[in-house]
């Protein structure tokens, strides 16, 4: 009797906790080239001003390193060793960072790929870092998107979007 009291206390326990876990606030995708994997939280502009200005109301500020997505830090996994940006990058799996600008994005990969956000990013974990032109799309996007190519990382949100070159 005791034994069986005993499991549904823990029965009850384990349900609690899985039931209290809140879901992420954004979706999160894969998208897959032949050699580039994306993995990212995808956060939808519902409105607001995405990027701006220190000091401005946007969500994410110029010249600040952002996670690139939402929740989690973006990871990009390279299949094999190739070019990013023009510079030599090996395979494996790497925390994705920008720093947006209204003329220019640096885009980073840092050798953390598992950290939440760009809270405990640390600018000497950095592999490698390149600056690309800043694109202006003709029309929003609602929500923050990636796509592989075989020759470019391409990156569009709101009316913001940048394209990294790809060889591999």
């Amino acid at each position: 009797m005791r034994k069986s009291i005993f499991a549904l206390f823990l029965t009850v326990i384990a349900l609690n906790f899985a039931c209290s876990q809140n879901p992420p606030k954004s979706p999160h995708l894969t998208v897959e080239g032949k050699d580039v994997k994306v993995v990212y939280g995808q956060p939808s502009k519902r409105g607001r001003v995405i990027f701006g200005a220190e000091g401005s109301q946007s969500l994410e500020k110029y010249g600040k390193v952002w996670r690139a997505g939402a929740d989690e830090a973006t990871v990009i996994t390279f299949k094999k060793d190739g070019m990013f940006g023009g510079k030599p990058v090996k395979a494996g799996d790497y925390g994705f960072f920008t720093i947006p600008g209204e003329k220019q994005w640096v885009i980073i990969l840092n050798s953390e790929p598992k950290q939440w956000g760009a809270y405990n990013y640390k600018q000497d974990k950095d592999v490698l870092r390149v600056t690309v032109p800043a694109m202006t799309l003709k029309e929003p996007v609602e929500k923050l998107t990636y796509e592989v190519k075989d020759n470019a990382l391409m990156f569009m949100w709101d009316t913001a979007g940048f394209s990294v070159p790809l060889q591999f």
